[in-house]
């Protein structure tokens, strides 16, 4: 288990800070490298400045299995425009020096770090980096194990995930073995902004919740302030989203205005209600 890692701990702590002003944390996205490396260092600092508890850094893939259309569509600008393993590292290494306070979590898949090892080398890179933790989207607990060892060895929180598919008994284990926090994907299917929640979700994040000891965000399909609001009344310890923001950067990916202005309501909307 990585959670009482050095990274584990920035990010319960930043979660922590988060309940302590009476709101759920905000999870934050951006893509390394969409649509070039300077501009999605401009839109990660904007996301820091203007909201993020956490940083998600997307590091783009060939194959992004998790992934619905718009993080397909900037992954693959992103790897059109020049972007590499390495040049997402040094990606991280730049935030991290800029914005020290908020932890950085990079998404991969387990090809990307591991592939047919233990990940230590990637591991180590991440945490020289700077990044508290690490979410390997296609990565289970059943074959983490190595993994997770090298990433406890350099600090480096692994974070897990769970669905409405997870049945309820493996949910509880999957969380006893993430770090930071436990990323509940609110919805079966891949990433992508959704006009509405499921119905199911708040059930979904209590359930979730009684058998987590560690922090939960929810993502996928969080693509607005109300969707926010609404799982922080839900009891979600934090809110991921994700695809909203590539959305809201325009087709050249370089809306910035519009991102900021984004960030903006989806941080107003994490409040979470007196009542809950």
């Amino acid at each position: 288990m990585t959670n009482d890692t050095a990274g584990g701990q920035r990010i319960a702590a930043a979660f922590e800070s988060a309940r302590r002003d009476g709101r759920a944390a905000l999870v934050l996205y951006v893509v390394a490298g969409y649509p070039d490396l300077e501009m999605s260092y401009t839109a990660a600092l904007a996301c820091i400045d203007d909201g993020a508890d956490v940083l998600e850094i997307g590091l783009p893939y060939s194959d992004p299995l998790a992934d619905g259309a718009t993080m397909q569509r900037a992954s693959s600008a992103a790897l059109k425009a020049g972007a590499t393993f390495a040049r997402s590292i040094e990606l991280v290494r730049r935030i991290a020096e800029s914005r020290p306070r908020v932890p950085l979590v990079p998404m991969c898949y387990a090809n990307q770090v591991i592939g047919g090892g233990d990940g230590r080398a990637a591991a180590k890179r991440l945490a020289d980096a700077g990044a508290a933790g690490v979410i390997v989207a296609d990565l289970t607990p059943d074959e983490g194990a190595p993994f997770e060892a090298v990433a406890r060895e350099v600090g480096l929180a692994v974070v897990y995930l769970v669905a409405p598919t997870t049945p309820r008994e493996r949910r509880a284990t999957i969380a006893a073995r993430s770090g930071g926090f436990l990323y509940c994907v609110s919805l079966v299917g891949v990433t992508g902004a959704r006009t509405n929640l499921s119905a199911d979700v708040a059930r979904l994040v209590r359930e979730v919740r009684a058998v987590s000891p560690v922090p939960v965000g929810v993502g996928f399909g969080v693509s607005r302030p109300a969707h926010v609001r609404a799982l922080a009344k839900a009891g979600a310890d934090g809110v991921v989203v994700a695809s909203a923001l590539v959305d809201a950067l325009g087709s050249d990916g370089r809306n910035l205005t519009a991102l900021r202005s984004l960030v903006v309501d989806l941080r107003a909307a994490t409040a979470v209600p007196s009542s809950r």
